[in-house]
């Protein structure tokens, strides 16, 4: 699947120091998720804290509206 970053997303990565790895990592292979409406939250522990993503399914393209570290 391609991503496709919301500017507010793209901000996010540089404010939070998230790499494209970890987006990939959490959104391939999570703890856990959790779908709110059409959007789905992953969730993947990294380095002892959470990595959550919030993003939408759009046909071959996953649509990243931010990330954050919890």
């Amino acid at each position: 699947m391609d991503f496709i970053f919301t500017s507010h997303a793209k901000q996010r990565m540089i404010e939070r120091k998230i790499t494209l790895e970890q987006i990939k990592e959490t959104i391939n292979f999570p703890n856990y998720v959790i779908s709110k409406d059409n959007k789905i939250e992953a969730y993947k522990k990294i380095n002892g804290k959470f990595l959550k993503i919030v993003y939408i399914k759009k046909g071959k393209f996953i649509k990243i509206i931010t990330l954050i570290w919890k």
